[in-house]
């Protein structure tokens, strides 16, 4: 079954580009087009496409007004949010994180990257590289959210020691692999304890679920060296 994508830019020449491209391989496929964030959020609601491509400045509604409209609603639990950008360490992606997206790509990604992307996304896996989000997270990911999208303190305290351990070093960036082979679990294990701490600190996926370690204190970042 193919995923299902649907693409929200309010540049129409961008928008069908990425589409050819989508559109050229066997298990992809663009459901909808959409110019601005209200399109976005209802045509995401007619269609309950896989994952949304998501440009973070459109007029009208803009990319993070339309993710946290989109993951604030629950019959759209399935849907993945990949939020695409020229700005990188931009405090707007940072809020889009928090509201639920599951990663974000520059606009200047190669074609394969995006086609891996949104094949990671629709998993349910983030799209947070340590490399790509240092800055993002020791600027404003770490800073206290008032807009009360993510888990207090309080809430992590109800994971178990190993599911906390387990987020902490999902936080670092580690794949569940990596994390097995430090923790001598399996892999298969790991997933287990990454998914009832979701539930638990009702996460839609991997990506709240890194952002709520670093907001809730559980992990602390590094300091940037250009910071």
């Amino acid at each position: 079954m193919s995923i299902r994508v649907l693409l929200a830019d309010d540049q129409a020449l961008l928008r069908a580009t990425f589409r050819i491209l989508i559109d050229s391989v066997a298990d992809l496929t663009v459901v909808a087009e959409a110019a601005d964030g209200q399109e976005a959020v209802d045509l995401t609601a007619t269609h309950r496409p896989d994952v949304v491509i998501m440009d973070i400045r459109m007029p009208n509604v803009d990319g993070v007004a339309a993710t946290a409209a989109i993951c604030s609603r629950p019959e759209l639990s399935g849907t993945h949010i990949l939020i695409l950008t020229t700005f990188e360490n931009d405090e707007n992606v940072a809020k889009a994180l928090r509201a639920g997206a599951s990663g974000f790509l520059g606009k200047g990604v190669r074609p394969e990257d995006l086609l891996s992307s949104i094949r990671t996304v629709a998993t349910g896996d983030s799209l947070l590289s340590p490399t790509a989000t240092r800055a993002l997270i020791t600027r404003f990911l770490a800073t206290p959210d008032t807009d009360g999208f993510l888990a207090l303190p309080d809430a992590v305290k109800a994971l178990t020691d190993r599911e906390r351990e387990v987020m902490a070093l999902a936080a670092h960036g580690k794949s569940n692999a990596e994390i097995a082979a430090e923790m001598v679990l399996s892999p298969l294990t790991v997933r287990s304890h990454i998914q009832r701490a979701m539930t638990k600190l009702h996460a839609r996926d991997r990506a709240q679920l890194v952002v709520i370690a670093y907001q809730s204190g559980l992990v602390k970042p590094h300091p940037h060296p250009n910071s």
